[in-house]
């Protein structure tokens, strides 16, 4: 049985910037990972957590010298701008025509978080690496759980029996909300979306299928069979080609619809093309043997793209680095018969040209989304804006996993820095929802710029009123691992000797909310 286990680090501050140059301006809370659930993750980024490695951090806004906001990208709803089609059109050419030139206008974009920061977290983890055994982070069997637990008064057996029920009340079925939320905020523990048949003249009936034109159908046929031919193969199923992405139940079909972002990709390449690109998805943690056969390849990229990009000395990419920071990782491989094909976990989305690797993008397939961790490329190929085409592939990959795993509609694009110029690149991937830093809500992120050219630190949610609906309530109920027993912490701060650690304890459970804290694991010694 998967479970998330975790040992809090606590606060870190003073601590270079990456963004601002700032010497000791960063503020951050950490904890170690040492295992955790696709679900637990997604809960934390949906507030404002996010991982390096094992290392899971979340910046503390109101303080932090550069504000790091989560946002996501609705691919759904996804178009791609004029700049984006230049890319994609860009490699077009190149991969028919071997033609390199760079496109007049062209603008070099920022790859999906290549900065420094979270190699700077990653540097924090090496540092502070936990030293704990294996042996004690393994819970004991249920049946010992419970005989130990029972051990303790009839107070205690009482409280556990309602914070049981409490839970189980408490906890709404949560699927994913895909809707246009212009002048709305949006609750980051999504609702049910429930489709209710309008009043005579009030509008479509949104629980049917939209009428389609036999043109739209024609082009969806014409379109499937281009697919057939395209190397983009899920790892275990060399022969399996990425079926097409067809939205048209999610809109209205229009007389003039633009192009899609999968009529850019899945373009059929003339027979005397002079390069193919292939894109694989590989597990990485649990590492597959088609991850393991290829390591040493994607070792060398991102040894390249350090030397040149970020102007690393040769000697500091190490195997040891790359392999903590990028393949690594706390999250639990899960395959449910529901789930998308790949399954959920961490994931190397390697982009193989003529034989090659010339980049990979390291993504997380979570419940409701692709989070995209990292990208790393030849740096021979940059003229081929690989960070701006690695974004779109994944939005595409997104549309392709929501076919099988409908609550999967989401693509997190990791942490927007409006104060840093280079870093609002993010932005431009349309529609998008930053996340209220206090009520852990999501905003069109339309509404929020206005309020961040006046303050680097800003709350979106614009309901004065409204609050964390998911903040602690009751600190008894955090769940504790403590000499390998699980036990509420009401029990545990009983059977504690020594001074008592109620602050930290606190300041763990405000930070990763109730429904977390009553699922992990806090690691006690």
């Amino acid at each position: 049985m998967h479970c998330t286990v975790v040992e809090y680090s606590g606060w870190k501050e003073g601590y270079p910037c990456g963004y601002c140059a700032s010497a000791q301006g960063k503020v951050s809370i950490g904890m170690w990972a040492h295992s955790m659930t696709v679900q637990d993750y997604q809960d934390l980024i949906d507030r404002g957590w996010r991982r390096s490695g094992k290392y899971v951090y979340k910046p503390i806004m109101n303080q932090t010298c550069c504000p790091q906001y989560t946002i996501r990208c609705r691919p759904l709803h996804f178009q791609p701008s004029k700049s984006h089609k230049k890319v994609l059109k860009k490699m077009l050419k190149f991969l028919a025509k071997g033609d390199s030139s760079k496109v007049a206008g062209d603008v070099t974009e920022e790859p999906m978080d290549s900065h420094r920061e979270d190699a700077l977290a990653c540097s924090f983890v090496l540092k502070n690496e936990s030293d704990i055994s294996q042996s004690e982070l393994k819970p004991l069997s249920v049946e010992e759980t419970e005989r130990v637990e029972t051990d303790d008064n009839n107070e205690e057996e009482e409280m556990k029996k309602e914070v049981t029920m409490k839970k189980v009340e408490s906890e709404p079925p949560q699927t994913c909300v895909d809707k246009d939320s212009a002048g709305s905020s949006e609750r980051s523990d999504s609702a049910k979306l429930v489709h209710t048949t309008p009043k005579p003249g009030k509008g479509a009936d949104l629980s049917k299928p939209p009428c389609r034109k036999a043109k739209d159908i024609r082009k969806e046929r014409k379109l499937h069979k281009l697919l057939q031919n395209q190397p983009h193969t899920l790892e275990g199923s060399p022969s399996q080609v990425e079926p097409p992405v067809l939205l048209s139940q999610n809109s209205k079909s229009k007389a003039n619809q633009p192009k899609s972002l999968e009529d850019f990709i899945f373009v059929s390449l003339p027979d005397d093309a002079t390069h193919q690109l292939e894109v694989r998805v590989v597990r990485s943690s649990p590492p597959s043997c088609q991850f393991k056969a290829t390591f040493q390849e994607s070792y060398q990229v991102y040894k390249r793209y350090q030397m040149a990009i970020h102007k690393d000395p040769p000697d500091k990419p190490t195997i040891s680095q790359f392999t903590r920071f990028l393949c690594d990782s706390p999250l639990e491989a899960e395959n449910p018969p529901s789930g998308p094909d790949c399954g959920y976990g961490s994931f190397h989305q390697q982009y193989w040209l003529d034989g090659k690797i010339i980049a990979v993008g390291v993504i997380d397939v979570l419940p409701y989304c692709v989070s995209s961790v990292y990208l790393y490329y030849d740096p021979d190929y940059t003229f081929l804006s690989l960070g701006v085409y690695s974004a779109l592939r994944e939005i595409a990959f997104t549309r392709q996993l929501h076919e099988k795993a409908s609550e999967l509609c989401y693509y997190y694009m990791g942490f927007y820095i409006h104060s840093c110029p280079k870093m609002r690149y993010k932005g431009q991937y349309r529609p998008s929802d930053l996340l209220c830093p206090e009520t852990y809500v999501w905003v069109p992120i339309e509404q929020c710029l206005p309020t961040l050219e006046h303050s680097k630190y800003c709350r979106f949610n614009q309901d004065l009123k409204a609050v964390d609906e998911g903040c602690i309530k009751e600190l008894g109920r955090v769940r504790v691992l403590h000499k390998r027993t699980v036990m509420p912490y009401c029990m545990y701060k009983k059977r504690r000797k020594g001074p008592s650690d109620e602050a930290s304890v606190q300041q763990y459970a405000s930070l990763v909310g109730q429904t977390c804290s009553e699922r992990m694991l806090l690691f006690r010694s």
